[in-house]
């Protein structure tokens, strides 16, 4: 697959998972009266719904990343390029912003507009280590053990995630900085973006380096996953 159709993917991809996180928060906070523990179930099953179904789509053209710190563990097992780290991580960015002003447009909002929403201070910073810890971890684990499953294994650690970190997992610095020009429930303010980013980076670092040489053997390739996914016998 050339380069230029697997940066396109990655856009895309990012682009749309951005649209469903925003929009789904936005949509969910109008409808639940008030009541953030039914938004936040709302969004979180949304973006796990929406995940499955981009990896699944895009998996077999680039991979399917979406997130900054996933190319970089991967291309860090040397599963990318390091020439295609940069063109990969930008693109992500791109399209990131460009998914939160496609939520804005569908719902009468700004096209950007920076968030007042606070998310600091050693709990958040932790909570979101912790997240791309185990983020990173599902990844690699599953990808070397049972890659057909690793679409539905991550989404569903997501919404997991959603609800036992104090911070509700963004765990990916292009997310991070897309939700910063947001005022709505999925923003964070733009001044707390750095800090969630470390810890993102910090955390994906421990998951790759502990996590392959728990799982030594190389991962499959992507396409092939799928492929094994399409032949599975569930009976």
């Amino acid at each position: 697959m050339t380069l230029a159709r697997r940066i396109v993917a990655e856009g895309l991809g990012t682009a749309l998972l951005l649209a469903v996180v925003v929009g789904s928060g936005i949509m969910a906070e109008r409808l639940a009266s008030g009541n953030v523990a039914i938004a936040l179930l709302a969004n979180a099953i949304a973006t796990g719904a929406g995940l499955i179904a981009l990896i699944l789509m895009l998996g077999p053209i680039s991979g399917a990343h979406f997130n900054p710190v996933v190319t970089l563990s991967e291309a860090w097992q040397g599963n990318v390029a390091g020439r295609e780290v940069l063109p990969y991580m930008a693109v992500q960015v791109i399209g990131a912003f460009a998914g939160v002003a496609a939520a804005h447009g569908m719902f009468g909002e700004p096209l950007f507009f920076a968030s007042q929403h606070v998310r600091t201070g050693p709990a958040q910073w932790w909570s979101e280590g912790v997240a791309t810890f185990g983020l990173i971890a599902v990844i690699i684990g599953t990808s070397r053990s049972r890659p057909a499953v690793t679409p539905f294994a991550v989404a569903a650690y997501i919404v997991a995630a959603y609800w036992f970190t104090s911070s509700t997992s963004f765990a990916n610095p292009a997310v991070t900085l897309a939700r910063a020009a947001t005022d709505t429930f999925a923003g964070i303010r733009p001044a707390d973006a750095p800090g969630f980013i470390v810890a993102q980076l910090a955390g994906a670092a421990a998951a790759s380096a502990l996590f392959c040489w728990l799982y030594p053997a190389p991962r499959q390739p992507v396409a092939a996953s799928l492929d094994a996914l399409k032949t599975a016998d569930y009976h």
